[in-house]
């Protein structure tokens, strides 16, 4: 499983062309955003007077068919954001076990905000079932030993649930559900537009049914930092004094925002090659013997597979894969996590599945 500390060794100089399969966080600016970024206009935007953030934003706001949004550092931050500005201290958000809001974030609603977690099974598909939310939804709240829910919170594509989106008709049952229990929800979109085209939708079409959605400029889309949340203007507002309370208030960040602009009008229509590219990925690992795709061929830009050879660990095959110059991770217990995106070309991939059948071949030997 993927931790902070990292004492491998590091990648061979003569190696520094490794396919880096490990997550779309190492994605790079385009020449585009660089030159973007070099010549916008900038303002302080703590005052609100950054011309390219207030574009960023109105933009955002428009493609997810909300009112307004917030440009945060990070999808941590932005998540975070959303659930401080949904709940009172002492009250529950309820939220997927395996949601990356829940596993990845460092527990910051309860640090920060004194919420109360209530982690509920992730089904395979990455939704969590109707019945356990309901259950989890229906409190006395005049009961002073109780913690009352606040929000709902689920993820689309579902990560650590194999890359997969959710989809609209179960959205919308779960927004029915939390409006009749006075409870928000909160979608940690950080992935959306992998969402959208996997679904063959609009990315307003899977926001529609959440009050908060927090959406990356980075991973897939390229940009270098930076994630949007959106919603109402109140909430918003909520939550931009809750960004400058958690140290994410930024001056001149048209910089940054200038980056987001390129990455919202021009690389959400290339997510479709990662997705085919990942598709390629997946039908070279079926014909590798001691390899099992887990849960099955994808449907966004993530491959997720097992290794069933006695001479490897999952560690040691990540590691002989790394002397190889192809760089995967563990994600969840034992299963391997490769994940395409715009630096990853078809030439790259036939080279990770070539590395793979290698060390997978009767007569290898671990490396």
């Amino acid at each position: 499983m993927t931790t902070l500390l990292d004492t491998r060794e590091p990648v061979p100089a003569e190696l520094d062309d490794s396919v880096e399969l490990r997550s779309d966080t190492f994605t790079l600016p385009t020449p585009e955003m660089l030159e973007a970024a070099a010549n916008a206009p900038l303002g302080d935007d703590v005052y609100g007077e950054d011309p390219t953030v207030i574009k960023l934003e109105r933009l955002a706001a428009n493609l997810l068919g909300k009112a307004a949004a917030c440009l945060m550092p990070s999808g941590t931050m932005g998540n975070l954001a959303a659930l401080l500005a949904h709940c009172r201290r002492g009250s529950k958000a309820i939220v997927g076990h395996e949601s990356d809001l829940y596993v990845y974030e460092a527990g910051g609603a309860s640090m920060c905000g004194g919420i109360v977690y209530d982690p509920l099974p992730n089904l395979p598909d990455g939704t969590i079932s109707l019945e356990a939310l309901e259950e989890s939804l229906v409190v006395d709240r005049t009961d002073p030993q109780i913690a009352p829910p606040a929000v709902v919170s689920l993820e689309t594509p579902q990560n650590r649930c194999g890359g997969i989106p959710l989809q609209l008709d179960y959205l919308a049952e779960v927004a029915q559900l939390t409006r009749a229990h006075g409870v928000a929800l909160h979608l940690d979109g950080a992935r959306i537009f992998n969402a959208s085209v996997a679904l063959g939708v609009m990315p307003a079409e899977i926001a529609f049914y959440a009050d908060t959605v927090q959406v990356c400029l980075s991973k897939g889309l390229c940009a270098p930092i930076g994630s949007v949340l959106a919603g109402d203007r109140a909430t918003i507002a909520q939550a931009r004094r809750i960004r400058k309370m958690l140290g994410g208030g930024m001056r001149q960040a048209g910089m940054i925002a200038a980056c987001g602009i390129v990455a919202l009008s021009e690389m959400t229509g290339r997510l479709a090659e990662d997705h085919e590219r990942a598709a390629r990925l997946a039908r070279g690992l079926s014909r590798i013997p001691g390899i099992r795709l887990d849960p099955g061929p994808p449907i966004t830009n993530m491959v997720f597979f097992r290794v069933r050879d006695e001479r490897y660990t999952t560690r040691s095959f990540i590691t002989a894969a790394h002397r190889r110059g192809v760089r995967v991770e563990e994600l969840g217990h034992g299963r391997i996590r490769a994940v395409t995106h715009a630096n990853v070309t078809d030439v790259a991939i036939d080279r990770a599945v070539g590395v793979f059948a290698d060390l997978l071949a009767p007569t290898g030997r671990p490396r």
